[in-house]
């Protein structure tokens, strides 16, 4: 079923629809070193393969899984042509130093360099060779483009098409749905569920929904370094942002995608000191908590308490003051000249501190009325913390104003 032209391909209209720079240069014969990227199933080594009937240039394809440092010389020294592209399936799993074999051919010309990875290539090449290389992203198929393609599969006479197969329109529906924009998992799923559908005494072949549900056994999720990190960002934004049916399902996500645990139970407990700080102090106690119960009891239980943990803190009131109170008085150390410790304040434990004046003149807060006393503790006042109105902060705010107003008094 891979495509042998443009009018076969089905996907990515921002790259290969007529007039786009891409399926020009490949038309006009003018590739340049390329790097497609993008989740698998999309569509990328079909692409080359394209290229590869559509150019005049020599085409050497290789495979990073298992090819390295021996392969890519034997490809250099096998070129010919005035002309020749050099196709690497997998390219992220090219090490760095095998990355860097390639560079002085491509740079001489010697080779046009195609490499597809399921990889962002500003993450997983070196840069030499991603700045010397024009960058296309390629995204999931949409599922009807998907449904498109499964009914082209059952009329292909090379494969399907030669039997008499109907897949039933929710079938189809649901394979569409669950491939998560794979073509290649989705055509799969149907040859599995027509070889589970298959009875030589029928006149026809039905694939119901029931045959599709039962080829799809345990749903893998597509998790690569781009996922980890947007998915990250949209699990503790969402906790942020105070919705904890969103950083639920985020974290369910990484869950099931295999997500170190113990990544997500700290990131927890950064939010709820980041994010709500003082406004609920037990959300810091709950993520803590549910950190410490994930590494007794392991997975999958694990995600128990931080499906607790990570509803509380996106559920509590909000506060960043004592993330931006941190922050501003590290600001202050790195900028201004250092304060000296006071000296009623300096440390007096010692048998000399009495002649050094160290302690000498220091108040103690609980001898005196609400455990308050007026007294300095730098040398030049600064306000680094400014408490929120937002829950239990509310209550810190009016006790420091009180406290201020009798300091001031």
């Amino acid at each position: 079923m891979q495509p042998k032209n443009f009018e076969d391909f089905l996907g990515q209209p921002h790259l290969l629809d007529k007039n786009k720079p891409l399926r020009r240069l490949i038309e006009d014969d003018k590739i340049v070193s390329l790097i497609l990227y993008g989740p698998p199933g999309t569509g990328k080594t079909a692409l080359a393969h394209i290229i590869a009937r559509k150019t005049k240039a020599d085409f050497i394809p290789l495979n990073a899984v298992t090819a390295g440092i021996k392969e890519i010389r034997e490809a250099v020294q096998s070129v010919r042509g005035e002309k020749t592209i050099l196709f690497v399936d997998e390219i992220h799993r090219f090490n760095k130093t095998q990355q860097d074999a390639l560079l002085p051919h491509i740079e001489t010309g010697e080779l046009t360099l195609i490499g597809a990875s399921t990889q962002n290539p500003f993450f997983s090449l070196v840069p030499a060779l991603s700045s010397r290389s024009l960058i296309f992203q390629f995204f999931p198929i949409p599922s009807g483009l998907i449904k498109k393609l499964l009914m082209k599969a059952l009329s292909d006479k090379g494969g399907l098409g030669q039997y008499p197969v109907v897949l039933e329109d929710n079938a189809a529906d649901f394979i569409a749905s669950v491939c998560e924009g794979d073509a290649r998992r989705a055509l799969n799923i149907l040859e599995l569920s027509f070889l589970s559908s298959s009875d030589s005494a029928a006149a026809q072949y039905r694939i119901t929904l029931q045959h599709a549900k039962e080829m799809l056994q345990n749903r893998s999720i597509y998790y690569d370094e781009d996922d980890h990190f947007n998915t990250i960002s949209a699990f503790i934004k969402s906790m942020r942002g105070s919705d904890p049916d969103a950083a639920v399902y985020w974290l369910a996500k990484m869950i099931e995608a295999g997500e170190d645990p113990l990544f997500i139970a700290r990131r927890i407990v950064i939010c709820a000191s980041e994010d709500v700080g003082n406004a609920d102090p037990h959300a810091l106690c709950v993520a803590v908590a549910a950190m410490h119960a994930l590494e007794k009891i392991g997975m999958p239980e694990g995600r128990i308490p931080l499906a607790q943990a990570a509803i509380y803190v996106a559920s509590a009131p909000k506060s960043n003051a004592s993330y931006l109170a941190i922050d501003k008085a590290a600001g202050c150390i790195r900028n201004e000249p250092l304060q000296k410790v006071p000296d009623h304040l300096r440390d007096s434990s010692y048998r000399a501190a009495g002649r050094l004046g160290a302690g000498k003149g220091y108040l103690y807060p609980h001898d005196f009325e609400d455990h308050f006393v007026k007294q300095d503790y730098m040398q030049t006042q600064k306000s680094f913390y400014t408490p929120s109105s937002e829950g239990y902060e509310k209550i810190i705010k009016s006790r420091l104003q009180k406290r201020r107003n009798r300091a001031h008094g």
